[in-house]
């Protein structure tokens, strides 16, 4: 039976990722009162330092990550008196084993969490010393960053390699995205309101439309990043992550099993793109020299420092071959040094079957939903309206927006970052905002014959400028149909 958990063990406690965002949840965390009782904090790393140098590693990452005016020290010193360190290389059979020995003497009488903040290579044999040591038991839940694999094969290996220590309802795989407020409201809004469900189908919905938009390049990240390109990056989990939480049946309950089975239909559902729908419904580019907000800015090759045939661009014409969104193209789109940061997505609506204003000069143009999730949470309505004022030609409409801006309408309440909701979930063993292993690998799987179909075909990525759309052959996609991306 699932328990609080009273220990906490964070691998790669000096990363980047934990300086960054992980260390700084669990401060929001405790200042909010939201860690379990007696919960205690176990940093392991390969750097050697005592236990007092790691505190104040702690203390600085959030300072850092933390405004100082908005600083609580009290719970900066709650927070710093649960921490521990022990330095273990996890290359190192005796540090690992070591390592062990210092979580058994500090496991509580709840549940055990550990944090793999690794390269997803060494998540094996992470798991395989635990389960030597001798706390890889009921007991225990563990935390797994993405990306899980390269490809189907190599993610499959990688859930073996898990699999062998943790039964699946153990293993929590992060995808950031789902921790996020506005996808929490996504689901919100879809069945805590009686409004959207009856029209959210194919009889009503014409078109989806999903950008992930960066207006970064590569920031450091070249020997990962051109590795992996967009697809693996982007589309194979945050992209589909969307598209299945604004696609799926609504859940029995929201609850880990009822959610995720139905976000698995939705990628089981999903249309293959293979042979030459490859070239008609995918495009791949990367970004040349150009400019971001008037300031000049190097092409992919340029910051990479070589010639690479890696995509930072991917633009998709999606199906979902069920019931609900039969003939509904979903729109896919993700890239890097793009015009503007931007994560939304956007549901445009059949026009009316017949315009009762056309002998008045007037056309009504379809209504259509965007749904924001960064850089601000923003729910807009667009309806039609009749235009103010007195016209002798006739009635003129005009298309506005009912706005729903949840940071005017939540200003009280502070902007959380992602990990600090999948950390409260974790701690308390609830899975529902993690991926399971079926879903990882029907992504993959989908993933992987796009990938393949572009190395079939010798495809490589079109150039854009950096600070502009893509290539102009992803404005063509959905032209080609008688839609516009949404810009």
């Amino acid at each position: 039976m699932t328990q609080d958990a009273t220990l906490f063990v964070l691998f790669g406690a000096t990363g980047d990722l934990a300086q960054r965002m992980l260390l700084p949840s669990l401060y929001a965390l405790e200042r909010d009162a939201l860690i379990p009782n007696g919960l205690r904090i176990l940093g392991t790393a390969r750097t050697v330092m005592d236990r007092d140098a790691f505190r104040a590693n702690v203390a600085e990452a959030v300072r850092k990550a933390i405004p100082s005016g908005e600083l609580n020290e009290d719970a900066l010193t709650a927070l710093l008196t649960r921490v521990e360190y022990h330095a273990a290389s996890i290359d190192d059979p005796a540090a690992l084993a070591s390592l062990t020995v210092r979580m058994c003497e500090m496991r509580g009488s709840g549940d055990t969490l550990v944090h793999l903040s690794t390269a997803p290579r060494w998540y094996g044999p992470i798991c395989e010393a635990l389960a030597a040591g001798g706390v890889a038991d009921s007991r225990m839940r563990v935390m797994l960053e993405k990306p899980i694999g390269h490809d189907l094969a190599s993610s499959i290996a990688i859930n073996e390699s898990v699999a062998k220590v943790f039964r699946e309802a153990q293993v929590f795989r992060v995808d950031h995205y789902l921790g996020k407020e506005g996808v929490q409201n996504l689901l919100a809004l879809r069945f805590g309101n009686a409004l959207f469900e009856p029209l959210w189908n194919s009889r009503f919905i014409e078109q989806v439309q999903i950008t992930v938009a960066e207006t970064v390049g590569l920031e450091g990240r070249g020997g990962y990043y051109d590795e992996s390109g967009a697809m693996r990056d982007m589309v194979q989990n945050h992209l589909l992550q969307l598209l299945t939480l604004t696609a799926m049946e609504p859940p029995s309950h929201f609850d880990p099993g009822a959610v995720r089975n139905e976000k698995l239909k939705v990628l089981r559902s999903l249309r293959p793109i293979e042979g030459e729908d490859v070239a008609t419904h995918t495009v791949a580019g990367q970004y040349t020299a150009g400019a971001i907000d008037g300031r000049a800015v190097p092409g992919y090759a340029e910051e990479l420092g070589k010639k690479s045939r890696t995509e930072s661009f991917v633009a998709i014409r999606a199906h979902i071959d069920n019931w609900r969104w039969s003939g509904v193209p979903f729109y896919l789109r993700t890239g890097k040094r793009m015009p503007r940061r931007a994560t939304e997505i956007y549901l445009k609506l059949r026009a009316v079957p017949h315009s009762i204003f056309s002998g008045a000069g007037a056309e009504p143009e379809p209504n259509a939903l965007l749904i924001r999730l960064q850089p601000e949470e923003r729910i807009s309505l667009m309806l039609m309206n009749k235009t103010p004022g007195l016209d002798r030609s006739g009635v003129k409409l005009s298309q506005v927006a009912l706005d729903l801006d949840l940071h005017d309408a939540f200003s009280h309440e502070r902007k959380r970052v992602s990990y600090e909701r999948l950390y409260l979930d974790a701690l308390g063993g609830n899975g529902t905002l993690f991926v399971r292993r079926d879903e990882i690998e029907a992504a993959w799987t989908w993933v992987d014959q796009i990938l393949g179909g572009w190395t079939a075909r010798g495809q490589e990525p079109r150039p854009y400028p950096a600070g502009t759309w893509g290539p102009t052959s992803a404005l063509a996609l959905p032209e080609r149909h008688g839609h516009s991306w949404r810009e």
